[in-house]
């Protein structure tokens, strides 16, 4: 005895436990490949009194008995429960039926955790599909919610033509999010606006007045449901409006001249937040 402690020497192997086969024991690497973690996670795990080698060596290496090698996997076990390395030790050394009770409990708090990934992964679908889509919609949706007028190819086009850019990201981050009653909503909010429109151009009402002006920010606040829009950028956009046909096509068709009208209310409005139109850029 030397200390109160008992050394037995099996050949090259010196133990504080009862002696074992050097032939039964695993060397920390070893050790580490079978359960699965790194040599680190062993060495810290032996330091804290996790998991301590039966055995070392004569030079003071680590050797680990078929024990605790069973003992490793147990921790390795509770640790993919999402167990803390904190409570692992009450439920190694825990009466059965007080580990059973944990371990029921660590159960249901995985199965929340597994349903909160799988949520997030069905989010991550929507938005890659949104990237790359920009309207999870069917065709037919798309037809009912925005009128005979609407082509179902315009989302790939503005993928195509926009697909690189911040504002596409943010049209297809919010996207991901709504249901078919959020585009509904803003469906009929545009509809709704787009009569105002057509009703203030066929009325000739100034697009300079209050009205005008008024009518030019809802129109702003509708793209900005989709993405950061600017008073600069809304020039931008009304300008594109009078030089694509079909955009034209579309706002004239409400009402004569309602393009033109919307572009000169935009332009008036920019200048009322401080934005000369003449210099307008998209950034």
């Amino acid at each position: 005895m030397t200390g109160g402690v008992a050394r037995v020497t099996l050949g090259r192997v010196t133990t504080d436990r009862a002696p074992h086969r050097v032939a039964d024991a695993l060397t920390v690497g070893d050790a580490a490949a079978a359960v699965g973690v790194t040599v680190r996670t062993l060495h810290h795990w032996d330091a804290v009194g996790l998991v301590r080698p039966s055995a070392r060596t004569a030079a003071g290496y680590r050797l680990y008995a078929p024990s605790d090698v069973a003992r490793l996997r147990r921790v390795v076990a509770y640790r993919e429960l999402d167990v803390s390395l904190e409570d692992v030790p009450g439920l190694l050394d825990a009466p059965g039926d007080d580990a059973v009770e944990a371990l029921r409990h660590h159960r249901a708090l995985l199965r929340e955790r597994i349903a909160r990934m799988e949520r997030t992964a069905h989010a991550l679908d929507r938005l890659l599909d949104a990237r790359e889509r920009g309207l999870l919609l069917t065709p037919a949706e798309q037809a009912v919610l925005f009128g005979e007028t609407w082509d179902p190819a315009w989302p790939a086009e503005a993928r195509e033509r926009w697909g690189d850019t911040p504002q596409w990201a943010q049209y297809a981050e919010r996207s991901a999010e709504r249901t078919l009653d959020d585009w509904q909503e803003l469906a009929d909010d545009v509809a709704a606006l787009e009569s105002d429109l057509a009703a203030a151009c066929r009325a000739g009402v100034d697009p300079a007045s209050a009205r005008g002006l008024a009518l030019a920010e809802r129109h702003r606040a509708s793209i900005g449901a989709h993405f950061d829009c600017t008073p600069a950028r809304h020039v931008c956009l009304a300008r594109r409006f009078m030089e694509d046909d079909g955009f034209r096509a579309h706002y004239d068709g409400a009402a004569p001249g309602l393009a033109e009208w919307l572009r000169a209310s935009v332009e008036a409005n920019a200048r009322s937040h401080g934005v000369d139109p003449a210099t307008a850029t998209w950034d």
